[in-house]
């Protein structure tokens, strides 16, 4: 199992998706108004305040929740999960390499639900947004998983032609 060359990508994924989820994927910094400047991170927690010193040590700042964020989580905790899982149905090849295909899907929806909370996340606290290095993890998990479907697809090949000759 661990000796084929898919299965350490997918290790490799699990590894990956293990680490997102514990990373910011954007940063939203509101504009230097009145002496303030908010910088809020958004990850699988959700949508946190990451400054601290604002200046001012009688002002109160509302606060901004971005609601939904459940769904990122969601996300983010499935694609090590889902990696883990496909290491583990070696003996059926085909439904393996389905299940990659259906990772790889899944790893490009991430990028359509982080999309939308960036679209809201723009709207609701009026600023700008600087993506982090984490945001890549998906699209690497993409390759390497797309890269594992085309391992299995090998290897099947290979027990196919191991059958015909016997």
């Amino acid at each position: 199992m661990i000796q084929r060359i898919q299965s350490v990508y997918l290790l490799i994924v699990v590894i990956l998706g293990t680490v997102l989820y514990f990373m910011p994927v954007v940063v939203f910094t509101t504009p230097y108004d009145a002496g303030i400047q908010r910088e809020f991170e958004l990850s699988a927690a959700g949508l946190e305040e990451t400054s601290d010193d604002y200046g001012f040590t009688d002002m109160v700042l509302e606060p901004v929740e971005m609601s939904g964020t459940a769904m990122l989580a969601v996300a983010t905790f499935l694609m090590p999960l889902l990696a883990m899982a496909i290491i583990f149905l070696y003996r059926r090849r085909i439904f393996q390499a389905r299940m990659c295909i259906f990772l790889a899907v899944f790893c490009i929806g991430y990028y359509a639900v982080l999309g939308a909370f960036i679209w809201f996340g723009k709207r609701q606290v009026a600023a700008e947004w600087d993506l982090l290095f984490s945001a890549c993890i998906p699209l690497i998990n993409l390759v390497l998983t797309l890269m594992a479907a085309r391992q299995i697809l090998k290897d099947e090949a290979k027990v196919r032609a191991a059958d015909r000759l016997r």
